[in-house]
């Protein structure tokens, strides 16, 4: 097999939970040597977050979290004390070594031990030094504690998800999802930069900036309008019908994106003048009339069964789907066929299941080359793989 598109890497991650492990992991995936910090007595907070917990080949419940076990494959586990002074000079040593140092402190806390970016990047200044924090480096709210749940809230998401009545946050942690792939972004700008220039960078990454962008059009819709969108359950603001419907057996989804293929959706229901009708024959008119429009579609979609509407609308070309939940995800034999979960073997629970990366690279592909470490697993070795057998 190839070598990872980032085999050359050393990845100092002092990162934990979601934002910044992930960020890791993916780097790891695309083959860099990811080295993780964690405190010797509790490790990575989310090593207890449970249950679920990962069992064994008898079935046994093991101390393995499912929440650690989803953002920390690919690493070795180093434990370190960093507020003794043997465990900062270690992870100074360390950080001379690194290509990449990633951590999630509050601002200005890794100062006292020597590893802030002003004294790591005086000392090696080729550094690519990634803080990831709630709300960034400046600003009257950088000195707080940023959560997803609080970001969603405070970044305007929660404003444009759920129904009318009730803000709903997003069912996963999506913002830290979010922030620790545009972490990787930045990671990687950076270091093609200092390919060009020899120079390292300070990579500045907000929750609260990346779930603001990740807004997109509806901050958008904004921004040209000056009026705050609403929240409309799940339909969407600038395309009718682009939602769920009642089906005589559960709820199916609709996305239809032009006037085409509304057409063929109405000639599907039995009611080819729907796409006559001046009140629905645009895009820009259905979302005037939705009111009118959506009760006659969900009058229509209930005779059917989820699984013959499909059928039906697929063969029509009209974009369709249901709404599966997750053993319902990945039975699809369309995600089986693209290798969606993988296994991969770990020393005390045999082989375990993971979410498989979705990069999909021809020439370096993505590995699986260890499963999520258990607390201080190979850091001895990582330590002398970086500093040599002295270190």
């Amino acid at each position: 097999m190839s070598q990872g598109a980032l085999s050359h890497l050393k990845v100092l991650d002092l990162s934990r939970v979601l934002a910044g492990p992930l960020a890791g992991q993916v780097l790891g995936d695309l083959g860099a040597d990811v080295l993780k910090i964690e405190h010797p007595d509790r490790g990575d907070d989310t090593r207890g977050w449970g249950p679920p917990y990962m069992r064994d080949a008898a079935g046994a419940a093991s101390a393995e979290s499912a929440y650690f076990m989803a953002a920390n494959r690919n690493k070795r586990s180093l434990t370190v004390d960093m507020a003794t002074p043997e465990g900062q000079a270690l992870l100074q040593r360390l950080a001379g070594r690194a290509d990449v140092l990633i951590e999630n402190f509050k601002v200005g806390s890794l100062a006292r031990y020597g590893l802030d970016y002003a004294t790591l990047a005086a000392r090696h200044p080729r550094l690519i030094y990634c803080s990831i924090t709630g709300f960034g480096q400046q600003g009257p709210y950088a000195a707080r504690a940023g959560y997803d749940f609080l970001i969603q809230g405070l970044g305007g998401l929660m404003s444009v998800t759920g129904t009318p009545d009730a803000p709903l946050k997003a069912g996963v942690a999506l913002v830290d999802v979010m922030t620790g792939l545009y972490a990787d972004i930045g990671i990687l700008a950076a270091l093609a930069a200092l390919e060009r220039t020899g120079q390292g960078q300070w990579v500045d990454v907000s929750l609260l900036d990346v779930q603001i962008a990740g807004l997109v059009n509806q901050a958008m819709n904004y921004l040209a309008t000056g009026r705050a969108p609403g929240r409309l359950g799940n339909a969407h603001p600038s395309i009718v019908p682009y939602q769920d419907f009642p089906t005589a057996d559960g709820w199916m989804i609709l996305a239809v994106g032009n006037d085409g293929q509304f057409a063929r959706l109405a000639q599907a229901c039995g009611q080819p003048q729907w796409a006559q009708d001046e009140r629905f024959a645009t895009n820009a008119a259905r979302v005037a009339h939705r009111e009118q429009l959506i009760p006659l579609l969900c009058e229509a979609t209930r005779t059917r069964t989820t699984a013959d509407w499909v059928q039906l609308l697929e063969s029509q070309a009209v974009p369709c789907g249901p709404i599966n939940d997750l053993a319902g995800v990945f039975a699809d034999p369309h995600v089986q066929a693209r290798g969606a979960a993988v296994r991969v073997p770990h020393p005390t629970l045999g082989e375990v299941p993971l979410v498989a990366s979705p990069l999909r690279l021809s020439a370096t592909p993505v590995s699986y080359r260890r499963a999520p470490p258990r607390l201080g697993e190979q850091g001895e070795q990582a330590v002398r793989d970086w500093l040599g057998e002295d270190g």
